[in-house]
Formats: structure tokens, sequence, C-alpha cells
């Protein structure tokens, strides 16, 4: 009788260890089919950053159910996919009238260019010594030789016609001919959109070291959100411990992904893997950081030319924008035509145009590269890149 009460007890105890072990495997099942993994078991964002190049573990691919790795590149290359952004998502400014709201700060700027210039044309008598004077506040706002002579010659004409000249008649003949030389006929459209949906769209940002490059790709960003653009960005700055880390942190307050690489790493392989990303992604805009460089270094300017070449292996590269720092004035001119050697530049973002009175060099470096300024920075704050409006421009350089 013992020995069978041993076994009945063995029996038992046997099938409630076996519905206690299945209980718990199918309580399992559960929790991954519903995906709702208590905090100890789910994965942290850094989990969730794509490695490219990097060849899935067999538990990975039954996880995510990838069933084939991507295609290595020459780099490890890493693009920013965190569930959670580590700051939180802003809203762009509207671009439209962004160039009208900064304009104060422009035209207290340039006060010399419109101011002086009013103030010498008033005269009752203009001679010789007027008209040099006229020129020398033109030359020194870094307009140019061309475009001073230009200038003058037609303000010599008007005014004799005039005859008598009240400040108002001034004034609106000084906009004419200043928005004359801007030339509002030319296109200031950034080309962020392919127009046959092809694939997205491929901008390349270039510069000298030091002009506001990242900072200004970082605000295109939001220039592009903010005009219903969807946007990848390529940090190809590789060259700059902070570039990239930078970039991500411009492409985290609006949602755009980022792709980076480790320091040091081919640019041209960086850039090559943002735009492959963003076809991937089916977003409007590439649009790729590429490292600063001195024009004055030939080897890092080919570098340029390489990353150009590169990334139309994926297409057309859409729009190739220079970053030149208007207080530099006649130099930046000289960093213009390098680039122009090397790359088509299509665009000019104009930095740091609120900080000096020298607000000629739009006219001198369009006429200089023959493409039009498209944007301008007016400050610092996230929101103080512009697309470039002449007549809002020429105003705040007279004045109203």
């Amino acid at each position: 009788m013992d020995r069978m009460e041993t076994v009945i007890i063995g029996v038992i105890a046997g099938v409630l260890f076996a519905s206690l072990v299945a209980a718990f495997l199918v309580r399992g099942r559960n929790k991954r089919a519903s995906g709702l993994l208590p905090p100890s078991e789910r994965r942290s964002p850094e989990d969730l950053r794509l490695k490219l190049g990097q060849e899935p573990s067999a538990e990975e691919r039954e996880e995510q159910g990838s069933p084939q790795a991507l295609a290595p590149p020459a780099d490890s290359i890493t693009v920013d996919l965190e569930e959670t952004p580590r700051i939180a998502l802003e809203a762009p400014e509207p671009t439209a009238g962004r160039l009208v709201r900064l304009r104060s700060r422009l035209a207290r700027s340039n006060t010399a260019v419109g101011k002086g210039l009013l103030s010498l044309l008033s005269r009752d008598k203009l001679d010789e010594d007027t008209w040099e004077e006229i020129e020398e506040v033109l030359l020194t706002s870094d307009l140019g030789i061309g475009p001073t002579q230009e200038l003058v010659e037609a303000l010599r004409k008007r005014t004799r016609v005039l005859g008598t000249r009240t400040p108002d008649e001034l004034r609106t003949l000084l906009k004419e001919e200043l928005l004359k030389l801007v030339d509002p006929s030319l296109d200031r459209t950034v080309r962020s959109l392919r127009e046959d949906g092809e694939g997205p769209a491929v901008v390349l940002v270039a510069g000298v070291n030091g002009v506001g490059k990242t900072t200004t790709t970082g605000k295109l960003a939001r220039v592009l959100v903010a005009d219903g653009r969807s946007v990848v960005l390529g940090a190809a700055d590789t060259f700059r411990a902070a570039a990239a880390e930078q970039l991500q942190t411009w492409g985290e307050r609006v949602g755009a992904t980022t792709v980076r690489g480790a320091e040091g790493a081919d640019p041209a392989s960086v850039a090559f893997e943002a735009v492959r990303h963003a076809k991937e992604l089916g977003v409007d805009t590439a649009l790729i950081d590429t490292a600063g460089r001195l024009h004055t270094k030939a080897g890092l300017m080919d570098e340029l030319g390489k990353v150009k070449r590169v990334v139309e292996k994926h297409g057309p590269v859409d729009e190739v924008l220079l970053v030149l720092d208007a207080t530099t004035g006649q130099n930046g001119l000289v960093q213009a035509r390098v680039f122009r050697e090397v790359v088509d530049i299509t665009g000019i973002a104009l930095t740091k145009l609120d900080g000096t009175a020298k607000g000629g060099i739009v006219i001198a470096v369009q006429r200089e590269l023959g493409v039009p300024v498209k944007l301008v920075g007016l400050g610092e704050g996230a929101d103080d890149l512009a697309p470039f409006d002449p007549a809002a421009f020429v105003d705040a350089l007279v004045g109203s």
C-alpha cells in the first residue's frame, strides 16, 4: 500500500510540474506576441540603432523579421533610429515672412548703405567729390567695383533728370536701382523636391571652416520641414568631432533621421549611405553636410568633388549650396571662385548678414558666380535662416 501511495503522489507531482512549465511558456509567448513586455525586457533606444553593414544575428533576424542584411559600405555607418528622441520635437517657424520679420535687424546693421547714400544724394550740389564719396560708400559695403560703377552711372543719369530731389524721390530711385542689381528675376527656390518623384532630392552644403556650415545645414532642415518636406540628414563632415553630434541634435529637434559615420570615416561613404537611406524611407530630401575645407588645400577640395561623384551614383545632385560668411567680404569671393571650379554651385547661403554693414556682398557674389543668393542668416536663433527676398532685402538696406 505504501508503494502504491508513493507512485500516485509521484504522478500527481509530475502532472502539476508539467502544467506549471506549460503555463509559463504560454505566458512568455503571449507577452512577445502582444509586444507588451515589461520595462526590464524591453529594448533600449540604443538597441534600436541600425548599424549598416553589420550582419544581424540569427536571434535578431527572428525577432525583427529581417530576412537579409543591408549591403556593407566602406565604413561603419550609423543611422539614428531612436524610438524616442533625446530632446522634444519642435515646430519650426513658417518660412513665409521670416526676412520681413527680421528686417529691422538688417536695417540697423546696414545704415551705412541706406542712410549714407541718401544723405549724399540729398546734397544741393552733386559734384565730383560727392560722387567719389558715393563710390566709397558702395565699395566699403562690398558691392564690388563693377556693380558700384554701374550703380553710380545709373544714379548720375536719373538725378540729372529729376532736377529737384525730395527724400522720397531719392529713396525710391535708390531702391529701384539696387533692386535691378540684386535681380529679382533669378530663381531662388532651393530644389528640395524631385518633380518626377523618382527618389529624394539631394542637396549638398559646402563651405570653408568657420562660416557656420553645419549650423546652416541644421537650420535649412528646419526650413524644409516648415515647408512640409521630409528630410534625412547626412553628417559627412567626419573630420570635426562635434559636427555629427551637432547635426544629429538639429535633426532630432524636427524629427529628421541622421546618417553618420565614425570620426575620420570616408565622407563620400557617409553621403552615399545617407542618400541610400533617404531612398529606403521615401523622404523628399537628402541634406548632406560636407566637411568644412580650406579653399587653399587642393586635396581637400578634390575630396569634395569625390563626395559629389559618389553621391551621383544614386542619381543627380539637385542643389549645391555654398555657405559664405558675409563678414569676410571680398575674401568670400575668392572662396567662391575655388569652389566653383570643383563643383557646380547652384545657390548661395549667406550667414552673419546681421552683423555687418557690408550688405553689398549679396550683389557681388551673385555677379561673381552667376548664381543667386537663396538663403540668408540673420541671427543666432534656430529659425533665423530665411529664404532670400530681394525686395525685402533692398527695403531693409534703404529703409522706408
